[in-house]
């Protein structure tokens, strides 16, 4: 039995497995069981991997989950010591899987780690679902080397070195199987976005390391789900952040920080509608309602933290060194 299981979840995604499935299994075969958990769709996905791929082996989820709990149910069908949770829409390359687990061989306290994550269409630049690792600031507003916001920087080796980070990308996560079931996987809630900073953050909070691989690299298409102009999108986004910060700050700093996120949360509601964007306006109302009404359904998720990691966190305000600052690098930002 191979130790490691690529998993892929699919949802009416053909398309991006007609085209990247090829080297998935032409890379990974010899050190993987591929799998691909479909979400119950409604394209011939399935008929399309049993008649090209016999090889690949296929777990049929009842319903449409979204990514946490279409992952989450997939992976209770799933013997692995080792899971690598892979976006339908990424390009993988020749030795990309044994470099990221050499490294976490090495290191127990290792929960999680991802490659170096470059764009498809550009593949000079890193692209936005994770870059060169995933960093939060003590707001919970996350961010990436190589990835500010909306800013992407060239890649000339920069961040060619192994480092901790705070959260690794869903895109392409490297997930010891035995952490990944202790903390109960992903949160259903969160059904799409922010749900692997979440796991992460757990992980942390539990003293497991996060880490980034610059030996490893992918190329990922992005949006391949929901694209940035969907207003659902930004509710998603707006809601998880939210939930994502109740569960997993500490007490004597929940507070606070949620009262100052809800007011930058209003900030960007009124530019984005001065903007003529009505519809994400409404999303981010909408995503606090929803907040406050599952606030006491979401107590019981908040961990006992017994010894956090904190590496990865910034201290300062991401939004403030961007925006005000123009700060728009990794590098810009820790230095000054």
């Amino acid at each position: 039995m191979k130790k490691v299981a690529v998993v892929i979840l699919n949802w009416n995604g053909k398309v991006f497995l007609e085209k990247f499935l090829p080297d998935v299994v032409k890379f990974s075969t010899n050190e993987a069981r591929i799998i691909v958990a479909d979400n119950n769709s409604t394209d011939d996905s399935i008929e399309f991997l049993k008649e090209k791929y016999p090889e690949v082996e296929i777990i049929i989820n009842k319903h449409n989950y979204g990514f946490a709990k279409g992952y989450n149910e997939a992976l209770k069908h799933v013997d692995a010591e080792y899971y690598i949770l892979l976006n339908s829409d990424v390009e993988v390359t020749d030795n990309w899987i044994s470099p990221i687990i050499r490294l976490m061989e090495k290191d127990k306290s290792i929960a999680a780690c991802q490659p170096k994550i470059k764009d498809y269409y550009n593949k000079e630049y890193f692209e936005y679902a994770g870059a060169a690792g995933g960093f939060i600031d003590y707001l919970g507003y996350p961010f990436c080397r190589g990835r500010i916001f909306n800013h992407l920087e060239q890649d000339f080796g920069q961040y060619n070195d192994e480092v901790e980070i705070f959260w690794a990308t869903g895109a392409c996560m490297f997930v010891r199987a035995e952490y990944y079931h202790q903390l109960k996987g992903f949160d259903n809630h969160f059904f799409a976005h922010m749900e692997e900073i979440d796991l992460c953050w757990r992980l942390k909070n539990q003293g497991f390391k996060i880490m980034y691989s610059p030996n490893s690299t992918v190329y990922h298409v992005g949006g391949g789900t929901l694209s940035k102009i969907n207003p659902r999108k930004t509710y998603l986004n707006f809601r998880n952040n939210l939930f994502l910060l109740h569960k997993n700050l500490p007490k004597n700093r929940r507070g606070r920080i949620i009262f100052i996120r809800l007011m930058l949360d209003g900030l960007a509601g009124i530019k984005l509608l001065l903007e003529g964007n009505p519809k994400h306006t409404l999303a981010i109302i909408k995503a606090h309602f929803k907040f406050y009404k599952g606030i006491s359904q979401n107590k019981h998720k908040r961990q006992q933290i017994s010894n956090p990691n904190l590496t990865g966190m910034l201290s300062k305000n991401i939004l403030f060194a961007s925006f005000l600052r123009k700060q728009h690098t990794f590098k810009q930002i820790i230095e000054n």
